[in-house]
């Protein structure tokens, strides 16, 4: 097993400019390190992360949740296993796909959307993330939560604060306190509300939650509370580093962003690509059961174990030509890329894939198409160049853009 003195340390201003020749290192030669300042062991290779993800063995737990989410969350459907879990994922899970996200929420996403819009597609000029992608998706998800897009101020704070707390790898204080400050803010505004909407179900998704019932099981105040937490924060940030992540990729490679606006069926080519070759979450924990061999030695039991999705989907045993963007690339199912069955690893796999996958994909699809028609003639400003920034979650933190105005 390796140390990690052989590369830039994943809490070092080095690794955070630019991850990635980092993890080319890690995946050749050091697939397995015990990073001290974390404790944790941190694997790279597809093969790897895939295992943990898929879990067949039942080798790796959520338990890392115990003190990684429910400090800000409170106890969320990612800790639970077995029965438990089933039965909570059957609760919410139908808002989520098939008819439901179909007919009720789509035409949230495109309102939502075609808003965002109208404020900017007059000027010839937008910045992709301040003016559309940190908007969207929390509109969205309190659009469909039946909340006040008035409080966008405060769950855009309350997300970003999540995050931070999620992302803490060097454990600063301050952003601990501020994430454990917002499990308290958030519960004082959500369960009032909660149970207002018990009392008085409407056609939202908090309503549906209220009422929903697997088995004789509902959920309390608290489980819905804990889960609209987890969604506004999972919604939002990966959702709008995505939308930003997808434009950077395309504006950078000219040839396919025409191809894509010709053809919008390429979107979700474009979206499956740029969720492997920048995913908008770069690492996900799990906890080993029990002792483990992996790529370059042994785990031990109840060890936490931190795999790193951004290197993970650039692994050349996986990929061809790895490090280049390509929508048309064929060891890439879009098919499939929405669903457990993902062959890239950024939604991660198992029976802890990602609820919102696709809600994701409808709000990128819409969203990425309506900003295409608004937005002709569309190029980077004057002299940007993008910069992705993060270490946990990363993306572009700016994308001013111009374009020509569509008029009439």
């Amino acid at each position: 097993m390796s140390t990690a003195q052989q590369i830039p340390d994943i809490l070092s201003q080095e690794f955070a400019a630019d991850p990635y020749p980092a993890y080319r290192v890690m995946r050749e030669d050091a697939p397995l390190i015990w990073h001290q300042a974390t404790e944790s062991y941190i694997i790279s290779r597809y093969a790897d992360v895939e295992r943990v993800f898929k879990d067949k063995a039942g080798e790796f737990t959520t338990d890392n949740y115990d003190w990684q989410l429910e400090p800000v969350h409170g106890k969320t459907i990612l800790q639970l296993s077995g029965r438990e879990h089933a039965v909570r994922r059957a609760l919410v899970a139908p808002a989520f796909r098939g008819s439901d996200l179909q007919e009720k929420f789509l035409p949230v996403i495109e309102r939502n959307s075609r808003d965002l819009i109208d404020a900017f597609r007059h000027t010839g000029s937008a910045d992709l993330v301040t003016d559309y992608a940190t908007r969207f998706p929390v509109h969205v998800i309190a659009d469909m939560l039946g909340l006040s897009k008035a409080d966008h101020a405060r769950f855009h704070r309350w997300y970003t604060s999540v995050i931070a707390f999620l992302g803490n790898l060097s454990g600063d204080a301050e952003v601990a306190a501020a994430g454990e400050r917002t499990r308290v803010e958030f519960a004082e505004y959500m369960v009032p509300i909660i149970r207002e909407r018990r009392d008085s179900l409407g056609d939202d998704l908090l309503s549906t939650l209220c009422a929903a019932e697997v088995d004789g099981v509902r959920m309390s105040d608290e489980d819905i509370k804990a889960f609209c937490s987890l969604l506004l924060a999972a919604g939002g940030e990966t959702t709008d580093k995505a939308i930003a992540s997808i434009f950077a990729n395309l504006l950078a490679h000219p040839e396919q962003l025409a191809a894509v606006r010709e053809d919008r069926g390429l979107i979700a080519r474009a979206f499956a690509e740029t969720l492997r070759y920048t995913p908008p979450v770069h690492m996900i924990m799990r906890q080993s059961a029990n002792e483990v061999a992996l790529s370059g030695g042994t785990i031990p039991a109840g060890a936490t174990v931190t795999c790193l999705i951004g290197a993970a989907n650039r692994d050349g045993d996986r990929y061809q030509d790895p490090d280049r963007f390509d929508i048309f690339r064929d060891d890439l199912t879009t098919a499939t890329a929405f669903s457990a069955a993902a062959d890239h690893l950024a939604f991660a796999l198992g029976r802890h894939f990602c609820v919102g996958a696709l809600l994701a994909k409808a709000e990128v699809e819409i969203g990425v198409g309506q900003l295409l028609d608004a937005m002709p003639d569309l190029r980077f400003a004057d002299g940007f160049d993008p910069v992705e920034q993060g270490v946990f979650t990363r993306g572009p933190q700016s994308l001013p853009v111009r374009f020509t105005p569509v008029t009439g």
